[in-house]
């Protein structure tokens, strides 16, 4: 909603204030602007990217529009999960987690936190690090390292789209310089004409210049940031598995682990000490099995 409505302000500033000044606004009507601008643009940025890249970016609008996609009903449900995990492996052994580990989806635990369940890579991402603990690994150092290289290998290919609206963002300045020669040389071609003929040529000439920085600095680049803010936000759901996780290998107790999970929260979405606590008496104890 945020995002409309500066894409509002944008457009009602710029033209608002053009038009109040005595500008025309018909003249800013260059359709073969339009498409040598866009278009070359779109080329380029698909000449630049993969598939995967070129489809990410089309439904980053979408993204946008959703807002974050954690907020702090997200992360109480993330932190009341890893409660229970941790506080069932205390109690009964780090094989206890095995049939849970192996098939989330049947898992009694899994299934009473539907939001954490739904979301793939986050299921996946414990999942895996979970079974490395029923397996035997209980070296924090080289646990975290591991963490690192994977969560830095995830960022990097999160921010790809971002990078990639962004360049094109920084791109479309000189593309508007591009289709304004290009009307400059046809203003040249005609330079025998009337003076209203030749006005009007110069003056769709600069549009060229004026609807490159327009769009890429009043949408283009604005949005790339947007959609790089929420890559981040995102990321922070994973470190705050991190941090529990690491909490519980050094043999630190359930409620202290949620604790430090707790923490790398952004404090926007950060449940408070005691709403975690109240959240945590609620949650029914822990079953060794599966569904």
């Amino acid at each position: 909603m945020l995002a409309i409505v500066g894409a509002l302000i944008v457009i009602a500033s710029v033209f608002g204030g053009y038009a109040l000044a005595g500008g025309h606004l018909e003249i800013l009507w260059q359709p073969f602007e339009v498409i040598i601008i866009c278009g070359a643009a779109l080329g380029a940025f698909v000449i630049s990217n993969s598939m995967k890249i070129i489809t990410g970016t089309f439904t980053a609008p979408i993204k946008l529009l959703k807002g974050e996609k954690f907020k702090k009903e997200g992360y109480l449900e993330l932190l009341g999960l890893m409660f229970t995990i941790f506080k069932l492996a205390k109690s009964k052994g780090m094989l206890a987690l095995e049939t849970h580990v192996e098939n989330p989806k049947e898992s009694d635990i899994f299934k009473s936190f539907p939001t954490f369940g739904e979301d793939h890579h986050a299921v996946e991402f414990l999942c895996d690090y979970l079974r490395l603990l029923t397996l035997g690994t209980d070296n924090a150092n080289e646990i975290e390292a591991l963490m690192d290289l994977e969560l830095d290998t995830h960022h990097e290919e999160m921010e790809k789209v971002s990078g990639a609206i962004l360049a094109v963002g920084d791109a479309l300045p000189a593309f508007g310089i591009v289709a304004a020669v290009l009307g400059v040389i046809h203003t040249m071609g005609i330079i025998s004409e009337p003076p209203e003929i030749l006005g009007h040529a110069i003056g769709g000439a600069l549009v060229g210049t004026f609807l490159g920085i327009f769009v890429s600095y009043g949408f283009v680049s604005p949005v790339g940031i947007a959609v790089k803010g929420l890559d981040e936000a995102e990321a922070k759901y994973y470190f705050c598995m991190k941090a529990g996780l690491l909490a519980y290998i050094q043999g630190y107790a359930p409620a202290i682990c949620v604790e430090f999970a707790r923490k790398t929260i952004y404090s926007n979405n950060r449940p408070t000490f005691y709403e975690v606590e109240d959240a945590m008496d609620s949650l029914p104890a822990p079953s060794s099995g599966g569904s």
